[in-house]
């Protein structure tokens, strides 16, 4: 009777697990520390400008 037992609950335990999904965490391949990323390029001077395309970018 305890075998019985124990066998149900080893296939409820793996039919449970059957049904999930492994996803590895998503590494972004972007450096986490910019040197020297060119604030003054474009002939902007640096004044402060920042074009709406480069400000969503996070180049700003």
């Amino acid at each position: 009777m305890k075998l019985t037992i124990l066998a149900l609950t080893v296939v409820a335990a793996t039919l449970t697990l059957a049904g999930c999904s492994y996803q590895p965490a998503r590494i972004d391949p972007e450096p986490i520390i910019e040197i020297g990323d060119g604030e003054h390029h474009g002939g902007h001077g640096g004044g402060g400008f920042c074009p709406p395309g480069q400000a969503k970018k996070g180049r700003c």
